[in-house]
């Protein structure tokens, strides 16, 4: 680097660094400042978002496992007689966990685990989250849903169900949507292999 040349009285020569190179020292600082806010800040949105990615992967496995649970009448059959289902998809949600989200915007939702509420509130019919046995005990970034054509207290067999998380972490009103589709095909249940992502760092 080039330096400032002076004399101190006595003769004794000085450097000092240019007003330029300060500027630019500067300016380098400032840049690796807002880089490392900018990955700090992503790092934390990807942790949170992971909380939307996990759940709805563990969502679509306990749907497969009620699919694949027997949901016949508990009745005797009869000499000839023949069962109507055999699998069926778990009904929809009466209500998303939280109830709005409201409650997740900006912030963290406890969920309430007493009985008929959040996880439970369909304990007495058999549907929702209580039939997919799914819940979340700890505080959630995102708002929950589970919807589907069958039911397996009708029975109705269903042809397809719709898991989705709704968030918005910054709170600016601008929301970030994940969501997984599953379809019954020849009596089975599939799941979509990937994530519908919309604005996830919202």
């Amino acid at each position: 680097m080039r330096r400032a040349r002076g004399t101190m009285p006595g003769g004794r020569g000085t450097e000092g660094y240019t007003l330029v190179e300060l500027m630019i020292v500067v300016v380098i600082v400032g840049v690796l400042g807002l880089l490392a806010a900018y990955g700090v800040r992503k790092y934390v949105a990807n942790s949170k978002t992971t909380e939307a990615r996990n759940a709805l992967g563990q969502i679509s496995k306990d749907a497969i496992t009620a699919f694949e649970r027997e949901s016949m009448a508990a009745v005797v059959l009869t000499v000839g007689g023949k069962s109507k289902v055999a699998r069926a998809l778990c009904a929809s949600a009466s209500q998303p966990v939280p109830s709005t989200i409201a409650s997740v915007t900006g912030k963290k939702y406890q969920s309430n685990p007493g009985a008929g509420l959040d996880w439970n509130k369909d304990v007495s019919t058999n549907k929702g989250f209580a039939c997919l046995k799914f819940s979340i005990q700890q505080p959630q970034y995102y708002e929950y849903s589970y919807s589907s054509d069958g039911d397996v207290t009708v029975p109705t067999v269903g042809t397809a169900f719709t898991a989705i998380a709704n968030g918005d972490l910054d709170g600016n009103g601008t929301q970030s949507t994940f969501k997984v589709l599953g379809a019954v095909a020849n009596n089975n249940l599939f799941v979509g292999p990937n994530l519908i992502e919309s604005n996830p760092e919202e």
